[in-house]
């Protein structure tokens, strides 16, 4: 019988076990380094840290050159300062700089009210100022960008009608740190963005109370049929930064949001919202506007964007002109209201080869969701008593998921995202008065959307 040999991992060749070693972690790679002399040597393996610096710090072969160290030296001098962030980092470094590179093709101007990212001690500072500890995925994302400057516009979204204006800047931490909440209502909540031009922002509550979850981010909206001024509403945006930031660096890279006049507008387009009647293509994009929204009563905005294009190749015989439109309207308890009028919010856009029509109008309503069909109704330039009409694709406008104030729900907060209420009422506004938007959250006693028909 042949002798028996020892297994030892000293007789084994390398390959296969460099191969083991490559499918650990970096916490069970520095563990295996204490077993043995021979695994100390094979877990230092550049290659295999090369990986690890990848996956975690997303740095590249020209980092390493610039740096002039070894994979496993250049890890642990990332660890050694950014060490308590390694879940979090590599998600919210290649967000922002997927957002840099798009941004610097699309709208560079944005990229330059960027600012560099606050030091350790700066965010420890800033938990001391507020008692309150910030969650770590948002400290991670200071770290590489301490938000921007206050400027117009905006990193994180704008909208526009014909005299409502909102743009959102992402705050500083010093910023943010100044406008923390501590009042009933609203306690530990700190603000991630601001609007100038409407005071609105967009707040992180930083501990699980008065209803909200840890790092839940939302609008706050007050409670207008409310005595108590602490009755605040809340439209949720995101359950943590993370969530909320790379959902919207999404939208925005994948042009989702569109960039308008060098600004990104947060209309949302479903691909399936486009109509082709003849020559003439027409597609719908929509959003919500929480800050001419409320809860209580129940009246929510919505903005919708149309595109009305002929196509290139259509014969020139083939121009016409906009007459009317029609609109079926149908809210969440089934009713329906149809809406005439002429032109589109007071024009009458003459349609040619290759021409596109772009206008953008609200609608308000008191249940939680409704949509929106109809058609419009043309004339050919040559021949005006050839009339015809275009399909307006149906699209659906939802309300975001809100959380009712605990004051108001004594005691209990709850989540609706789908419930409806008794009263209905929407409308069309292509035909709005200019002066009827300001102060339209205001709605009546009763839960009636004002109308605008």
């Amino acid at each position: 019988m042949a002798a028996s040999m020892e297994l030892s991992l000293n007789n084994l060749p390398s390959d296969p076990l460099l191969l083991m070693l490559s499918f650990l972690d970096f916490r069970d790679l520095i563990s295996c380094s204490f077993v043995s002399r021979r695994l100390n040597e094979l877990s230092g393996h550049n290659p295999l840290w090369k990986g690890l610096c990848l996956k975690h710090w997303l740095l590249t072969e020209s980092d390493k050159i610039q740096k002039v160290q070894t994979w496993k030296e250049l890890f642990r001098e990332f660890y050694t300062d950014l060490g308590r962030y390694i879940d979090h980092y590599g998600t919210l470094k290649k967000a922002w700089d997927d957002l840099k590179r798009y941004l610097d093709q699309q709208c560079p101007r944005m990229i330059a009210s960027l600012k560099e990212g606050a030091k350790e001690e700066e965010l420890d500072g800033i938990e001391a100022q507020i008692c309150c500890k910030l969650s770590d995925d948002y400290r991670c994302s200071y770290r590489i960008h301490n938000g921007q400057k206050l400027v117009v516009p905006g990193l994180m979204g704008s909208m526009a009608l014909s005299n409502h204006y909102r743009s959102e800047d992402l705050l500083d931490i010093e910023t943010a740190a100044g406008g923390f909440q501590q009042r009933k209502g609203m306690r530990q909540c700190l603000p991630l963005t601001f609007c100038f031009h409407t005071g609105l922002s967009q707040y992180m509550a930083l501990e699980g109370t008065e209803g909200r979850s840890r790092s839940e981010i939302f609008y706050h909206c007050p409670d207008q049929m409310a005595q108590d001024p602490s009755a605040i509403d809340m439209f949720i945006t995101g359950s943590s930064f993370t969530e909320w930031f790379t959902s919207y660096v999404h939208n925005v890279v994948t042009g989702e949001y569109p960039i308008i006049r060098d600004q990104i507008f947060r209309y949302v387009h479903d691909k399936q919202c486009v109509a082709t009647t003849g020559d003439i293509t027409v597609s719908v994009s929509t959003s919500f506007l929480p800050e001419l929204s409320s809860v209580h009563p129940p009246h929510f905005f919505f903005t919708y964007r149309i595109r009305i294009e002929m196509a290139k190749d259509a014969l020139p015989e083939n121009a016409c002109q906009l007459d009317s439109r029609y609109w079926k309207i149908t809210n969440a308890n089934g009713n329906v209201e149809e809406v005439r009028g002429p032109g589109v919010v007071g024009e009458f856009p003459v349609m040619t080869p290759g021409k596109v029509h772009e206008y953008a109008s609200c609608t308000t309503f008191s249940t939680t969701s409704e949509y929106m069909e109809g058609h419009y109704t043309f004339h050919r330039l040559k021949n005006k008593e050839e009339i015809f009409d275009v399909c307006i694709p149906r699209f659906h406008m939802v309300c975001p998921p809100f959380r009712e104030s605990i004051v108001r729900s004594q005691g209990s907060a709850r989540d609706v995202s789908s419930a409806s209420f008794n009263e209905d009422n929407s409308s069309d506004t292509d035909d709005h008065n200019e002066g009827e938007l300001r102060g339209i959250n205001m709605a009546a006693p009763g839960g009636r959307c004002p109308r605008h028909i």
